[in-house]
Formats: structure tokens, sequence, C-alpha cells
């Protein structure tokens, strides 16, 4: 009972958020003052997810197709806000492990004028373009119809989606993930409250459909991006920006530019893989995007607490790094793996039995629902590898080593699973299973591939 009440102390002292120096706490506590707040956060986010395709299905098979589409060609967008978090995290971390405050405060600046940059030059080409990569990956003219609207409101606000992931990639790299989780939470809170108003009106106002969606999610993330500012302004942390640090510094940003382009290139090949998935099914019809779209929502709230946690681990690489603790930054990264595993294999067992009764909650069309849960079995059999991956994935960028895990997904997911999926559902006729199939089975060996790489060590003389 003494051990639980500790626990809970431990875990609401996480929420509260202090200030902490990782590189000398003990691991276990460290692990858990940085997890439970991004885990709280990824929480969140996986919420939303689930929330926004709860609300868009009631739209009918078209409108949740259009997300699935949309969201394959965001996954983009994605990528370069992931990479460039990334760098955010691996640079401010190491700075923070050597008492650097200054200077993180400084790189903090550039990593903003960066991603301001490219999310500004990204959302204006997706903007324009919204309807020729609508059709491009393969929406019906029904779906062009009604989704090209929805699609440009999601591009045009991209620089919140930049925002939010780079400042929370900051924070959690100061070892202030609190202030990354009540981003998060503040603006998808206002997703999950403006969703239902905007995309089906209030009262005698009526509602907007599809884009009530698009708006409902572009102003929750605004709204978060102005809470993380505060916060760096306010000069209350040890992480912020002053007046020291303004003023542009080329030599910072191409470094920034140099870290990010591993991360970029991860999370692109990650992207373009799942772009070529979601292709591939939009092949067999409406139904079987549309099962895909709930599992993959479905997936992600899963998924995101388990990379929440794992990137507790990039943290404490990180500054312990810094700190010339490289022992200690490998040992609170296989304790990390232990927690994950055990998570997601618990995850697994829940998808197995009631995979069929998640399915049914977001759509009553009795084909979208078996091809939903069908991925759902698929899918998580994986699980187990996918919880040990993310770890070694998230300790390699911690220490700024972005061109491993880009490297391995090359191999893995491109050079394997794509021509795996369209073999396994074109010439032997599986259709969506056979992608299903493709993604578990890739999935895990990316896991242990990263394993042995983790292994040799190399990653520990990365310097950032």
């Amino acid at each position: 009972m003494n051990s639980f009440k500790a626990f809970l102390r431990l875990v609401w002292s996480a929420v509260k958020g202090k200030e902490q120096d990782y590189t000398t706490l003990g691991i276990k506590h460290s692990i858990v003052l940085l997890a439970i707040p991004m885990i709280l956060e990824m929480l969140m986010e996986s919420l939303f997810a689930i929330v926004d395709i709860f609300f868009v299905g009631r739209l009918g098979p078209d409108a949740l197709a259009t997300v699935g589409l949309t969201e394959s060609i965001l996954m983009i967008i994605y990528a370069v806000g992931m990479g460039v978090s990334i760098a955010a995290t691996a640079m401010v971390a190491r700075r923070v492990g050597e008492k650097n405050y200054r200077e993180a405060g400084t790189i903090t600046f550039q990593l903003i004028v960066t991603g301001v940059a490219l999310a500004l030059l990204m959302g204006g080409v997706a903007t324009y373009y919204a309807a020729e990569m609508l059709a491009l990956m393969g929406a019906s003219p029904e779906i062009l119809a009604t989704g090209v609207r929805y699609a440009q409101i999601i591009f045009a606000g991209n620089l919140a989606i930049i925002m939010l992931f780079l400042i929370n990639g900051a924070f959690r790299g100061a070892g202030k993930p609190h202030l990354a989780m009540r981003a998060l939470w503040l603006s998808n809170g206002a997703n999950i409250i403006l969703d239902p108003l905007l995309i089906f009106g209030v009262g005698n106002i009526e509602g907007l459909g599809l884009e009530g969606a698009a708006w409902a999610t572009t102003a929750g993330r605004s709204l978060g991006v102005v809470y993380q500012l505060y916060h760096l302004l306010n000069g209350k942390h040890l992480l912020k920006i002053g007046r020291e640090n303004l003023g542009i510094s080329l030599a910072i940003i191409v470094r920034i530019l140099k870290l990010s382009s591993g991360g970029v290139g991860q999370y692109l090949i990650d992207s373009a893989s799942w772009i070529f998935l979601t292709r591939l099914i939009s092949e067999f019809g409406s139904n079987a995007l549309a099962g895909y779209t709930i599992a993959f929502r479905v997936i992600i709230f899963t998924l995101l607490p388990a990379w929440g946690l794992s990137s507790a681990a990039a943290t404490l690489v990180g500054q312990n790094l810094g700190a010339q603790k490289a022992k200690r930054a490998e040992l609170a990264v296989w304790l990390t793996a232990r927690y994950n595993v055990i998570f997601m294999a618990a995850i697994t067992l829940i998808f197995i039995v009631f995979g069929e009764h998640l399915s049914s909650f977001f759509t009553d069309e009795p084909e979208v629902i078996r091809i939903a849960t069908e991925a759902l079995q698929i899918i998580t059999l994986g699980y187990i590898f996918f919880g040990l991956g993310m770890v070694m994935v998230q300790a390699f960028n911690g220490a700024g080593d972005t061109r491993t895990p880009a490297l391995i997904n090359i191999v893995v997911l491109w050079l394997v699973e794509l021509p795996l999926a369209y073999a396994l559902a074109i010439y032997f006729e599986l259709a969506a299973t056979g992608v299903f199939i493709a993604i578990a089975c890739c999935h895990s060996l990316h896991a242990l591939v990263s394993w042995w790489f983790f292994r040799q060590g190399k990653w520990k003389k990365t310097s950032v």
C-alpha cells in the first residue's frame, strides 16, 4: 500500500511538473516523471483521433475515406514536423544536460524560425494542389466533390501542426514534458468540443459538415500553439526565449537542418510507405478504405501512448550523453523498452478479443466493420515487437543519430514491406488482408533490426 501511494505521489508530481535533473535522479523515477506526461499527452491526441473519426463517420463512408486520404498526404507534413521535433529534442536535451540553458533558448528560437519557413512553403503548395493530390491518391468523383475543401483547410493550417510538434519536442528535451502535455490537452480538448458543434451545428445554426471538422482541428491546434509560446516567453522556466536569444543564426539553422534531415527522412520514408498502402487499399473500394481508416485511428489510439513512453528514452539519452553518462543512458533505454513491451502485449490481447466491438462503435456498415476488425486483429499481432522498436528508434533520435533509423526505414519499409504488400494483395489475391499481413510482419522485422543496431553502441559517439 505504501509503495502504491508513493507511486501515485510520483505520478502527481509528473503531472504538476517540476524542474528535475534527469542526469542524477534515479532512472526508474526519471522514466515515470518523463513518461507520464508524455503518455497523457499522446492519450489526448489518440482520444481526439477517435472522437474525430466517430463524428465524421456519421457523415458516411465517403467522408471517412476523405479523411483517410487527406491524412495520408498530411503524413508528409507530419514527417517534416516530427523530423524537426527530433532535432529539437536532441539539441535541447544535450544543452540542458550540459547545463547550457542560454544556448538551449537560442536553439529553440532558431527551431521556430526554421519551422515557420518550412510550414509556409509546404502549406501553400498542398493547399493549391489539394484536388490533384486527392485524385492522385485514388479519390472517387464523390469524394472530390465533398472533400477538397476539407483538405484545403487542413493543409492551410499546417503551421499549427509544425509548431505543436516542434515546440513540444523542445519542451521534452528540456525535461518539461508536462508543458507539452498541457499544450496538446488544450488543443485537442478544444477540437473535441468544436467537432460536433461545427460539423452538425447547434440550435438554429446550421453545421458545416466535413468542413466543420477541418475548422475544429485547425482552431484547436492554433490554441495549443498560443499556450506553448506563452510558456516559452514568460521567463519562468529553464527553457525560455528572451531578448538575448533573438536574432537569426544561419550556423545554428544549418545544424538544425542537418540533424533534422535524418529525422525528416525517417518519417518521409514511413509516410511514403503508408501513402502507398492507402493507395493500394483504395483499389478495393470505399468500404475497404473506410475500414482501414477506422482501424488505423484505433491503432494510433494505442500506439501514441506507447510512443509517449518511448519519448522518455529520447530525453534521458540526450541529457545523459550531454552529462557524459553513456552507460546510464543505455540502462534507461532497456528499462523503458521493458515497460513498453508489457504495455503493448496487453493491448494485443484486447484487440484480439474485442476488435469487432471496437470497430462497430464507429460505423453500422457490416463490410466496413469486418475489414476494420480484420485489420486490428492482424496488425496488432506484431505489437510486442512494435513496443521494442519504438524505444530503440527514440533512443537513436535522442542521441542525435537520426541517420540509422532512416536507413532501416528505407530497407525494411520500402524494399521489403511495399513489395510484400503488393504481392500479397494483388498477386496472391488477398486484397486488403494482404496489406495487413505485410504491415504486421515488416514492422516486427523493423523492430528487430533496430534492436541489433542499438546493441552495437555507435549511437553513444554521436555529436550534436
